[in-house]
């Protein structure tokens, strides 16, 4: 699949060509999908704010953070004040601790990642203190690949989720459905099972609470597959590196970075993989 590669000066061409791919695949979308043009959240996590800036200027509104106290600093860095319609996506692990950072950020759009009933009514609580005239929108994320070091509730319990959202949480507004799926799915094998089975939980929930379609969003699709996302009927694709580059990871010694670190982007200690050397090199005697 063909991946353009943006540097800090090559940020706006990379941009428009991920939404010229972005409006490609829509139109390839069966025409039985909601008439939903999707959403891109250009996922500027561990990149510097004149790198937002520079994408705000080519018109993109809606980006995503992982970490909470990058999403704090970056939300009020002085290059970022003249952004006045910025969107915040928060799409990273959220420890009840961290709720008031995250819902005291300026333009804070959407939480992608309520995956417990009690998160959830902490999350209300706290945004019902702030005494805000709208409600916080919310999606629920699954974890649909059922990895252990994925977040995200189970698709069974999804349901029960919204449920207790809707019925339970009156300074949320449930939007919709969150996963990250297992990396690196092939293709060439068929649709991405990950994909099919957050469109599985959707149909289900729409069934049981009687919602349309359109009332819930599907957040589904990064850099290596959005575009196979979008055709299958995703509203919403978080797309980082395609459009900022590569990422430089920040070190184990910001706290509030290994608290809340992206599950999809694990790192080694030199101290494990020093004894995972030794361990090979061991040689037992008989």
């Amino acid at each position: 699949m063909r991946r353009a590669m943006a540097s800090s000066s090559g940020v706006g061409s990379a941009l428009r060509d991920v939404l010229d791919r972005m409006t490609a695949a829509a139109q390839r979308r069966p025409s039985d999908l909601p008439d939903l043009h999707p959403r891109l959240v250009a996922v500027s996590k561990t990149k510097p704010p004149d790198m937002v800036l520079e994408a705000y200027n080519c018109g993109q509104k809606h980006f995503g953070e992982n970490y909470v106290q990058e999403l704090e600093q970056k939300s009020r860095d002085t290059v970022l004040e003249k952004c006045q319609d910025i969107k915040w996506h928060f799409i990273g692990p959220l420890q009840s601790k961290k709720i008031p950072k995250v819902i005291g950020v300026p333009n804070l759009f959407v939480i992608e990642t309520i995956d417990t009933e009690k998160l959830a009514t902490k999350l209300n609580t706290a945004w019902g203190k702030l005494e805000k005239s709208d409600k916080l929108k919310i999606f629920v994320q699954v974890n649909t690949s059922k990895e252990e070091n994925k977040s995200g509730c189970s698709p069974d319990q999804c349901g029960a989720l919204v449920s207790h959202i809707i019925s339970s949480c009156p300074n949320l507004k449930f939007g919709g459905l969150m996963t990250i799926g297992a990396l690196g799915y092939d293709l060439s094998k068929g649709p991405n099972p990950d994909f099919q089975e957050l469109i599985r939980c959707r149909k289900e929930i729409c069934e049981s609470l009687g919602l349309r379609l359109e009332e819930i969003e599907l957040s589904m699709g990064m850099s290596n597959d959005f575009e196979h996302a979008i055709e299958v009927g995703s509203t919403n694709v978080r797309v980082g590196s395609t459009i900022f580059g590569a990422r430089t990871y920040p070190t184990k010694k910001s706290v509030d970075c290994a608290e809340t670190k992206d599950e999809s982007q694990s790192t080694t200690d030199p101290l494990d993989k020093t004894q995972n050397d030794m361990e090979k090199l061991t040689v037992t005697l008989k």
